[in-house]
């Protein structure tokens, strides 16, 4: 598979692009999203919260580590973070497998859980406003996804 790259210039920008590619996911899409601190990880997932309608406000869920939120599709928003040295499945798959979309930011602490078939979002910190970021799908249809994103 391809890798893509956009770059943003605001967290409004990014956002926006977020939240068209939500209106692209269908139920049961996995989105992985990777970064540093600050890169725009919550920031990408509240913009997928607004193109799936969501009218709750989204929060990292750093210390719940799964928050759900109702839209025209369920948003499972995880933040893995707090697992890194954990091998304990806390019922992922009924999450991948579900009605909704995960979101699953700091994905690389459960690699072993997480679907083959996924979309894996890289976001990297350029300065304070512009991030770069990296789309690398794990299936044809989310490569047919990124492709109807940047068209």
């Amino acid at each position: 598979m391809n890798k893509y790259e956009i770059k943003t210039n605001a967290v409004e920008e990014t956002a926006r692009l977020a939240a068209r590619l939500a209106v692209l996911l269908r139920p049961g899409d996995v989105i992985t999203l990777e970064g540093d601190l600050g890169a725009g990880k919550t920031a990408f997932t509240k913009g997928i919260a607004n193109g799936l309608g969501v009218k709750r406000t989204v929060s990292s869920p750093t210390f719940t580590i799964i928050k759900e939120y109702e839209g025209e599709l369920p948003l499972y928003h995880m933040d893995v973070y707090r697992l890194e040295h954990s091998e304990e499945d806390i019922g992922f798959t009924e999450y991948f497998n579900g009605e909704g979309i995960t979101v699953v930011e700091w994905a690389q602490f459960i690699e072993d859980f997480l679907p083959k078939e996924r979309l894996n979002i890289h976001i990297s910190y350029l300065d304070e406003q512009t991030r770069l970021l990296t789309f690398d799908p794990k299936s044809a249809h989310y490569e047919k996804v990124i492709n109807e994103l940047l068209s």
